[in-house]
């Protein structure tokens, strides 16, 4: 499946809960009816396919690495995600994320999102958008 082009459009959704599991790689594996609806895709496009499928690039990298280190020790983590639809527009979420523990061991990870607050994506977008230009003047 190709990465959708981003369009500078947003999806705006002001209700509902999105909710997905992963197994320890980031691939999907439970999508609900919203996460769907959202993201644009339909449960068989995500079921089995990496999260990332849903990863905007104006996403700094060094968010997502400090998600999955924060993971990786099994603490829960959340904050404030651009994420892309399949039509390459985009929508902001507050993301829970959880490890997911059987018999005292990590086998993936559940998320909750929610749309994000207005204040929250402004709070967040100069913050990311410094982080980029680091990455970028690194050449990461």
């Amino acid at each position: 499946m190709e990465t959708p082009i981003p369009v500078d459009e947003e999806y705006k959704f002001d209700e509902g809960l999105i909710v997905s599991s992963t197994d320890l790689k980031g691939i999907i594996t439970y999508a609900n009816r919203k996460f769907c609806e959202i993201a644009g895709y339909t449960k068989e496009e995500l079921v089995g396919k990496n999260h990332n499928i849903i990863r905007h690039p104006d996403m700094p990298k060094a968010a997502f690495k400090a998600l999955w280190d924060t993971l990786e020790s099994g603490k829960e983590w959340s904050g404030i995600v651009k994420n892309l639809r399949k039509d390459g527009k985009y929508y902001w979420v507050y993301s829970h994320i959880t490890p997911i523990v059987q018999d005292n061991q990590v086998k993936g990870y559940s998320a909750a999102r929610r749309p994000a607050f207005s204040t929250e994506v402004e709070a967040v977008i100069p913050v990311y958008k410094e982080m980029i230009e680091k990455e970028q003047s690194k050449g990461v």
